[in-house]
Parts: C-alpha cells; sequence; structure tokens
C-alpha cells in the first residue's frame, strides 16, 4: 500500500500547484452530477455525494456550480447525461492499471485510453483482467505534525476503522467504503488536515520497478488522468525512493 500511499500524496501536492483548475472543476462537476442522478440530492443519504460535495469545497468551487450540478442530476435543470466506464489494463512492466471515466461519448474515451496505453508502454486489456488485484476502500492522510498516530489510534478506536499507521511522517486511516463518511467527519471536526480523503481502490499487491520503467509508468498515469473524461486512475505500482526523490525536485 505504500506506493499508492505515495502516489496519492503526490497527486495532492501537484493538484495544489496546478494550473487546469477548469479541468478539475469539470471532474468533479461530474461526479456531482452522477452522484445525483443515481443516489438523489439528499447529500445525508447519499454518500457519493456527500464524497464529491467535500470534494468541491476542498477545492474552493463556488456553491451554485455544486447547486447546479446536482440540479442536473436530478433532472431539475437540462444537462448532459454522462455513463460510469472502467477500463482496465497493463502498464510497463506488467503493472496493473485501473481506469474511471465518466463520458457522454464511449467511443472517443476508448480511444484516447487506448491511446494513451499503447504510446506509454502499456496495453488496454479486458475487462476483469486486473480488478481482482484491488479493493475499495476509505483512505484519509492526516499530514504530519498535527497529532500522533496513538492519539488518532485513540480517537477512532470505537468506529468504523480497518488499519491505523504512520506513513512517512504522515498518519495513513483506512476504513470499508461505508464506514468512510463518518470516520471523515470525525477527522474534519477535529480540525485535521486531510492531504488524502477518497475511497479508492487500493491494490493487494505491489509491483517494484527499475527507474526506466517506473518513469514510463508515471507518465502513463499522468496521461491517463490529464485526459477530461478520466475521474481516477488506480494502480499497484510502488513507487522507488529513487522516482520520489527525482519528483519532488521537479516540483
Amino acid at each position: 500500500m505504500s506506493g499508492h500511499s505515495k502516489w496519492a500524496t503526490i497527486k495532492r501536492k501537484k493538484g495544489a500547484l496546478d494550473a487546469k483548475r477548469g479541468a478539475l472543476f469539470t471532474k468533479i462537476i461530474r461526479e456531482i452530477t452522477v452522484s445525483a442522478r443515481n443516489g438523489g440530492d439528499d447529500i445525508n443519504a447519499n454518500s457519493r455525494l456527500r464524497t464529491a460535495v467535500a470534494k468541491a469545497k476542498a477545492n474552493n468551487m463556488p456553491s451554485d456550480n455544486i447547486e447546479r450540478a446536482i440540479k442536473k442530476g436530478t433532472g431539475t435543470l437540462e444537462g448532459v447525461t454522462y455513463e460510469e466506464i472502467q477500463y482496465e489494463g497493463y502498464g510497463p512492466g506488467g503493472v496493473a492499471v485501473m481506469v474511471s471515466c465518466l463520458t457522454d461519448n464511449r467511443n472517443r474515451t476508448t480511444a484516447e485510453v487506448r491511446a494513451a496505453f499503447t504510446k506509454n508502454g502499456g496495453n488496454l486489456g479486458e475487462t476483469g483482467c486486473v480488478g481482482y488485484l484491488f479493493v475499495r476502500k476509505g483512505m484519509m492522510i492526516i499530514e504530519g505534525g498535527q497529532t500522533s498516530e496513538d492519539n488518532v489510534i485513540e480517537l477512532l478506536m470505537d468506529y468504523n476503522v480497518e488499519d491505523i499507521k504512520a506513513d512517512e511522517g504522515n498518519i495513513q486511516v483506512l476504513t470499508p467504503p461505508e464506514g468512510y463518511n463518518e470516520v471523515h467527519d470525525v477527522l474534519v471536526g477535529k480540525g485535521y488536515k486531510l492531504i488524502v480523503d477518497e475511497i479508492t481502490f487500493i491494490p493487494q499487491t505491489t509491483v517494484t520497478l527499475d527507474e526506466k520503467k517506473g518513469s514510463q509508468c508515471l507518465r502513463l498515469i499522468e496521461t491517463l488522468e490529464d485526459l477530461d473524461d478520466v475521474q481516477n486512475v488506480y494502480s499497484n505500482y510502488d513507487i522507488s525512493d529513487d522516482i520520489m526523490i527525482k519528483i519532488s525536485e521537479a516540483q
């Protein structure tokens, strides 16, 4: 899990410096719209919508944008109908990659995802080829220096938590998906800054690559994430410390 955690942390640091805020907002709006369409507009009853709205607020999205996206999802306002698609494939060195998309044009999205794999040393596979390697979890990472692992364990001992551990100076909390919202509220209520805060797919096993293939794999992930229709990319690549140093130097 360490590689996944490292990459998740890198993504958030990069996101904070990313000038493509409009593209980020587009992805969040799509998620809000689909969440509202599938589960209704009651945030308290629709955990997926609640998570999407929390992400929107964390990225300073205006409330009007959030409300419009919800209304488009419920049909109160006219909007585009998005389809949920998940692609699976292999990156350099046989790394497993899953790509979650929301699209209004399946053919376009499939072509773009396939091209991203092909141009970056990977190949798009069949549905189910790597999905079994991942488990769905709630993940929150408390930025280091705010509290201790023991304090978090004590705070959450009566909640639905699967794992709490120190991770490179930060504190990682894992929950089953159904326990995510309650634990999230407890941590936010204590005022902790969360550098990762999401329901995600975590690899059950990881793959370590050499520097060349590792760099290729990161390019594949970044290329996929830059596609408008892609919401999330998951892989079982365990990022090496050498690659981490190079990424830090590039920021």
